[in-house]
């Protein structure tokens, strides 16, 4: 049949025979159905939609990052931070303590009940801080796509502990800073006695080795480097410890 008088469904579908330079036409249907590489419209949608789907998943779990880390991460830190402040005796009448004391006193009073203190330590909000970081961990490694083989609440439990003593460092080296900070710009605000309580054991032991300088006392820079040797060496070693229990 001339191509010309051809209907519309046989369409310019080519192809040679076996080596005597003729020409073959074929249904669309038919090369469809020999040949599923002529068309590749149905395949390049199937793979947009899975490219759109991968991007869903992509955004969600970056905003469950978001929210596990402005949420979870320092709530748990603020539980650790009134421990750590009830341990070394900081008064707490001061704008930073009252902040801790109203935000976290709804979970740890009713804590509290059921965990009593243990030699005049604060161990409701040390374990609240413990099982809040232990959830945002596990919230972190879904959305990452790590592999967690069942539960396992070894790995998490010595994870969370290290992560606690890597953010007690921080805490530590935070009130060193503003403590500097505050000495030279106004030694009489209203945090300065909670920031000298919770640095005070820290840096009696360098205020004797390091010697003043002039006015300035090198001890708080002593203090901050040694926290950061500390976070980078035994820390981070005991991080791939932990990690390796998951």
């Amino acid at each position: 049949m001339p191509l010309r008088h051809a209907p519309v469904k046989w369409a310019t579908n080519w192809a040679w025979t076996n080596g005597h330079g003729k020409y073959a036409i074929f249904s669309n249907e038919i090369s469809h159905a020999r040949f599923p590489l002529l068309n590749p419209l149905p395949q390049a949608g199937e793979e947009a939609n899975e490219s759109l789907r991968e991007l869903d998943v992509t955004m969600l779990n970056e905003a469950l990052l978001f929210l596990l880390d402005i949420l979870l991460q320092p709530f748990a830190a603020i539980l650790l931070l009134r421990f750590h402040l009830q341990w070394l005796r900081a008064p707490l009448r001061n704008p930073i303590g009252e902040f801790i004391m109203v935000l976290t006193d709804f979970l740890v009073l009713r804590t509290r009940r059921f965990v009593p203190a243990i030699r005049g330590l604060d161990s409701a909000s040390l374990l609240l801080a413990l099982l809040v970081e232990m959830l945002y961990l596990t919230g972190f490694l879904w959305a990452q796509g790590f592999p967690l083989h069942g539960f396992p609440l070894p790995g998490l439990l010595a994870l969370a502990a290290v992560k606690l003593l890597k953010i007690s460092l921080y805490l530590l080296m935070t009130a060193v800073f503003a403590q500097a900070i505050l000495s030279w710009v106004n030694p009489h605000s209203p945090i300065a006695p909670l920031l000298t309580a919770a640095t005070r054991r820290f840096m009696q032991p360098l205020s004797r080795i390091v010697p003043v300088l002039g006015s300035v006392d090198l001890s708080p820079l002593l203090l901050f480097i040694i926290c950061q040797l500390i976070v980078i060496v035994p820390i981070g070693a005991l991080e791939r410890i932990a990690s390796g229990l998951l």
